[in-house]
This record gives structure tokens, C-alpha cells and sequence, in this order.
């Protein structure tokens, strides 16, 4: 990152986080809201704008937002966020550069994760890399020949949705078999439900406490020992490791980093999905590295401030016409 610092913006679905970034990675100053869902697009522009001000130096010149959907990175518009109602062909960085005097760039949300990872975390110094979210979905994104893989109109990296199986589980965008479907933190939450009503004695379900089942639970009454979670974990492994091999026959990932609530369970799972992984990879294919984030919940804003700072670059050395 050139001199100077940047503000880096992570819009999720419950929680707004911006923060002011040097060029040396380190968050100077943050702040964070819950998302005001129920005031709408024009209330949550509002917020950024307030949280902007609120982390601004005098050496900003940049803004850079993580966006949980599409968009179109030619007209800075969000044409979709699927967690956020009304979010649908809005001018974001046209809106915040009025609002606040400063140019903005968007980028999808598990690109800007995976940027910061592959700059100052897990992936850092790793010419070919991946970076996968299992969360309530999976997302990822691509690092290749040290180059991030964006494709058409920013859409690469949909990997959650590949088909994986057969079997009847439906995905969060209505589809059967896709791989979010059976593997993601959203899935093992599921499962872990039904375990909990099948084994009312057992760990997990003491752990629960009445509650719902969440994959946190899982990982918790895991590491106390208990066979049901730890077959659970052993389930989701498999799963996991059935996308990774996709994942590794398609990019040839050197190393893989996983973030997102379900990679805290990782180090529980990690033998399982290496010896999964080993079975089904073609010959000359090698089980990669595979990685927790570094970087966690600060992937996104640290990524998003890469990306602003990429986009100056390409701006500076653009010719006027």
C-alpha cells in the first residue's frame, strides 16, 4: 500500500464496520454499527457516512467497500445483496463520494477478505492461493500467479454453489446439491439439531441448553470430548473436503485459508479432510496447506483498503484524455 491512509468499509448483513487503514496495515481507528435494516438503503449510507467522519485522517484519499453481493465495478452500482432488502441497482461509490469527498471502489466482500489474508495474513507471500468463508454460506476467492481472479463483471469465485451431491439438500438459492448446501456453518447448525433431538442425553445436547444447535456449540462439546459432535465434525470434514478437492483440481492452490465461524473447529477437522482430500485428488496433485484465517474479522476491512489503494494506483497511471 502506497503512502497515505484509507478507509476500508465491511458491509455485511447484520453489522457495519469501517475503519481507517496506514500503509503498513494497521488499523488506526474503527468503528462499528448494526446495519439499519429497517431504515433502508438511504439510512445505511448514512451510517457509513457518519462512521467515515468518525475514522477520517487528513491523508485519506481513498475508500474502499466489501459488498455481501453483485455489483458492477464499471459503475460503482450494488446490484444485488441478497441479505439486505431494497439494495438494487444503487450507486454506492457515486453516493459516497458525495457524501464525503472521497472516491470509492467496491469489491465483493469474500475478495476483499481474501486481499487482506494474501497481503498481511495467512496467504501472505503465496503466489497462488485461495481463500474460502464457511459461514452461513461458503464464498471464496482466488489469488493466481498474484493476481486476484475476479472474472466477468467481478462474479469469479462462487464456489459455495457448485454441485457436490446428489442427495436432497437445498441450498440457499433454491438449488439441490450445491456444496454451501451440506458444508457450510448453516448446514452443521442444521445437523447438529437433529442430533441434538436424536441424543437428548448427550453432550451436545446438555451443551445446547434448550437452545437451538449452532455450530459453535458443535466445536465447544467437540472439544469436550463428545462422540456426537466429534462425529458431527467428522461429517462436516468430509463435506469440506469433497469442495476442496473442486477447488484444488480447478486452481492448484498452493495454500488454502478458511475464515468464517465453522474454520475455529479447523484444528478438530484438519487430519480428516487431508486424508479425505488424499483419496480423490488426481495423480500429481498434492493435498495443499490448509490454513485458519490470521486475520479474521479484520480480513475484510484490511482487503478493502488493498483494493481502494489498487484502485488509486490504476487511476494515477491512467492517461488523461
Amino acid at each position: 500500500m502506497a503512502d497515505g491512509s484509507t478507509i476500508g468499509i465491511d458491509l455485511g448483513g447484520t453489522q457495519l464496520r469501517v475503519a481507517a487503514i496506514d500503509a503498513a496495515g494497521r488499523i488506526l481507528d474503527r468503528r462499528a454499527a448494526p446495519v439499519d435494516r429497517a431504515g433502508g438503503v438511504r439510512a445505511v449510507i448514512g451510517q457509513m457516512e457518519a462512521l467515515i467522519a468518525a475514522v477520517r485522517r487528513p491523508d485519506t484519499a481513498v475508500v474502499g467497500i466489501g459488498v455481501p453481493g453483485a455489483f458492477d465495478p464499471g459503475r460503482g452500482l450494488v446490484l444485488d445483496i441478497p441479505a439486505l432488502a431494497g439494495w438494487t441497482a444503487i450507486p454506492l461509490a457515486a453516493e459516497i463520494e458525495v457524501r464525503t469527498g472521497l472516491p470509492a471502489v467496491l469489491e465483493n466482500d469474500a475478495k476483499v477478505a481474501a486481499l487482506g489474508e494474501w497481503r498481511f495474513g495467512a496467504g501472505r507471500g503465496i503466489a497462488d492461493f485461495a481463500y474460502l468463508t464457511i459461514s452461513t454460506g461458503i464464498g471464496g476467492a482466488f489469488v493466481v500467479g498474484n493476481r486476484l481472479v475476479r472474472g466477468y463483471r467481478g462474479l469469479a469465485g462462487e464456489v459455495g454453489h457448485t454441485r457436490i451431491t446428489d442427495r436432497s439438500a437445498t441450498c440457499s438459492c433454491g438449488h439441490e446439491g450445491c456444496w454451501e448446501a451440506v458444508a457450510s456453518g448453516t448446514a452443521l447448525a442444521r445437523a447438529a439439531r437433529t442430533a441434538v433431538e436424536r441424543h437428548p442425553a448427550s453432550q451436545l445436547a446438555a451443551s445446547a441448553a434448550g437452545a437451538p444447535a449452532t455450530g459453535e456449540i458443535v466445536t465447544r462439546a467437540a472439544r469436550e470430548g463428545c462422540p456426537v459432535a466429534l462425529s458431527l465434525l467428522g461429517e462436516e470434514a468430509a463435506w469440506l473436503a469433497a469442495g476442496l478437492v473442486n477447488v484444488q483440481h480447478a486452481f492448484a492452490p498452493e495454500r488454502v485459508v478458511l475464515g468464517g465461524g465453522v474454520s475455529n473447529a479447523l484444528d478438530l477437522m484438519l487430519g480428516d479432510i487431508r486424508a479425505a482430500m488424499r483419496r480423490r485428488l488426481l495423480p500429481g496433485h498434492e493435498v495443499p496447506d490448509i490454513a485458519a484465517s490470521r486475520l479474521r474479522d479484520d480480513a475484510g476491512l484490511l482487503g478493502a483498503a488493498v483494493r481502494a489503494q489498487e484502485w488509486l494506483h490504476e487511476t494515477e497511471r491512467s492517461p488523461v484524455a
